[in-house]
């Protein structure tokens, strides 16, 4: 997998105000707001930065958090786990591997098979229909 390197103006220039706060900054959309929280199709779900497939939405269930939650992704390699000490917790964040972009968290509460919830911001992601329409 080729990394992609932009400097932050490049990065501020190509994402919203609020994709850039969560992708770039790690910041956090509000819980149950985001676009894909309650979305239901068949497709896959892209790194909204950098476009790398990340999530299949048939992975994708309702975990009741707030945010969109998968309990697997599509490949390892694509996404980079750290531990994250931030805000008097600690947590695993998920960082997307090509672009270095926030993502969410992954935390032990999830389902079969994986026993884990990827909770993901929206705003961290893209959606391509299997039908062939976003």
């Amino acid at each position: 997998m080729k990394k992609i390197k932009k400097t932050e103006t490049e990065w501020k220039a190509q994402l919203s105000d609020a994709e850039y706060h969560v992708l770039r900054e790690a910041g956090t959309e509000r819980a149950f707001t985001g676009k894909y929280y309650d979305h239901e199709e068949e497709g896959t779900y892209l790194c909204n930065a950098c476009k790398t497939p990340l999530f299949d939405a048939t992975n994708k269930y309702h975990s009741g958090c707030g945010w969109p939650s998968f309990w697997g992704e599509l490949e390892t390699a694509k996404i980079t786990q750290k531990l994250d000490k931030s805000h008097g917790m600690t947590r695993v964040e998920l960082i997307c591997s090509c672009c270095d972009s926030h993502l969410g968290h992954i935390f032990n509460d999830g389902p079969p098979p994986s026993g884990v919830r990827y909770c993901i911001n929206s705003v961290c992601l893209e959606f391509v229909s299997n039908h062939g329409t976003p």
